[in-house]
Parts: C-alpha cells; sequence; structure tokens
C-alpha cells in the first residue's frame, strides 16, 4: 500500500472511532457475556444495525444522533376514550421538531 494511502486511511479512523463512542454513549450498547456464536452474531447485527440507522439519520438531518434524541424524546401522543370513541392526540410540535421527522420520512425511490 502506498504511503499516501496509508495516512489516507488513517485519517479515516475518526469515523470508526466516532461510531464506537455512538454505540456506547447514545446508543447504550453494552458488553455482552455470551457464550454461543449464534449469540454473539445476533449481538452484533443488532448493534451494528442501531448504528447504521443512527448514521442514516445523521445523514438525512444534519445534526448529531444525540440532538435528535434530545429533541424527540419528549414527544408523547394521547389515547382517550370518551363515550366508546377511542381518539389518539398527537402532540403539538416545534419547529425543529417538524423539521427533524420531515427529513426522516421515507425517502424518494432511487429506481
Amino acid at each position: 500500500m502506498p504511503p499516501g494511502e496509508v495516512i489516507a486511511s488513517y485519517h479515516d479512523l475518526w469515523h470508526v472511532e466516532q461510531s464506537f463512542r455512538m454505540s456506547k454513549t447514545d446508543l447504550r450498547a453494552r458488553p455482552m457475556f455470551a457464550r454461543t456464536r449464534d449469540a454473539i452474531e445476533a449481538h452484533l447485527t443488532i448493534v451494528f444495525t442501531a448504528l447504521a440507522i443512527s448514521r442514516e439519520i445523521q445523514n438525512r438531518t444534519g445534526l448529531s444522533l444525540r440532538r435528535v434524541l434530545r429533541t424527540l424524546k419528549p414527544l408523547r401522543s394521547a389515547t382517550v376514550e370518551l363515550n366508546g370513541v377511542i381518539t389518539t392526540i398527537p402532540p403539538a410540535l416545534s419547529a425543529d421538531e417538524q423539521a427533524i421527522l420531515t427529513a426522516l420520512e421515507d425517502p424518494a425511490p432511487r429506481h
């Protein structure tokens, strides 16, 4: 491998370090003490899937995962039953919350 490519690869290492930091803090991934191959592979699949989804959220919103979680975490809807009619009342959204949710909507088809 040419020296320039080695240096470029080393500079990209921060992406990997950031992903591990994100998985430990924002995603709250913790060590799992599994003994079977299936359990270990299942755990890794879940963690890497969460990481991939987190990266997609960051790419679509332009915000850090921590910021998205802090903004959307307080949102709650209410389900009320009156006279046998069940109604779900969505939360009132701020402009920031609406912008995040709009960015997370299904993208246009790539075909």
